[in-house]
């Protein structure tokens, strides 16, 4: 089971190394894999649960849903992220989760996170550190949909996807490949799907990016940062991820 924590394990080693015995916590969890189709919300708004879900494969979003039916996109997560751990303390959720791509996914149970910050406090603290970078990227997020142009936002959350993947090793190459349709997109930039499409072509004319069926090439990752005006400095990405 080790290697199907491996994901977690680097993610958390973005911020320090790993003890011997911090990882031989993580490496003994027991892993229950759990497949999950495309389109199929993990959690609702409001649900409560005993367990958190460790993303083992694929991508998903949180998101909200308006009285009129639009939807907001919150944020995208990836492999090695743990999707609900806000559950262990607040309860409930207050938004959806839904899987984008065909998932695979780990309930840990919350008395076994729980037993991880009782008895490896050194564990409790990365977890703590985790929820905090993903309340940096919230903000961030914020800053983005309300200060920057269409054009400067899309690149710039392009930038974020393609950093927190090659910071768990997912993309290890100047070129990276988001599977996104131009509607996710548009849901999480608050455009219109004509507004997003518009973009794109900006982006693919420039030789950024291309579109190949539903994923989305990222060709020229520092010209992107460039045109998203990106500095990766809120993930808060300090260590080399382990190897």
């Amino acid at each position: 089971m080790a290697a199907r924590i491996e994901l977690l394990i680097r993610k958390l080693e973005q911020f320090r190394r790993l003890s011997f015995d911090e990882r031989q916590v993580l490496e003994n969890v027991p892993i229950d894999v759990q497949k999950i189709d495309t389109g199929r919300d993990l959690r609702r708004d409001g649900q409560r649960s005993s367990h958190c879900l460790l993303l083992l494969d694929g991508m998903v979003c949180r998101y909200r849903t308006m009285q009129d039916g639009r939807r907001q996109i919150m944020s995208f997560h990836f492999p090695g992220d743990i999707l609900d751990l806000s559950s262990l303390l607040l309860g409930r959720l207050d938004h959806d989760i839904e899987a984008l791509t065909p998932l695979e996914v780990a309930p840990i149970p919350h008395a076994t996170v729980l037993g991880w910050i009782t008895h490896e406090p050194g564990l409790g603290r990365l977890l703590w550190q985790d929820t905090l970078v993903d309340a940096a990227v919230f903000r961030e997020w914020v800053v983005n949909l309300g200060q920057r142009s269409a054009y400067t936002r899309t690149a710039h959350l392009l930038c974020e996807m393609a950093a927190r993947l090659q910071a768990v090793g997912l993309a290890p190459d100047q070129t990276c490949t988001l599977p996104v349709t131009a509607a996710e997109l548009a849901d999480a930039t608050s455009l219109s799907i004509v507004h997003i499409n518009r973009v794109l072509q900006e982006l693919r004319s420039k030789g950024l990016v291309e579109a190949r069926g539903r994923t989305l090439v990222l060709l020229d990752r520092d010209g992107l940062r460039h045109a998203g005006g990106f500095d990766p400095g809120y993930l808060h990405q300090r260590a080399v991820p382990a190897a």
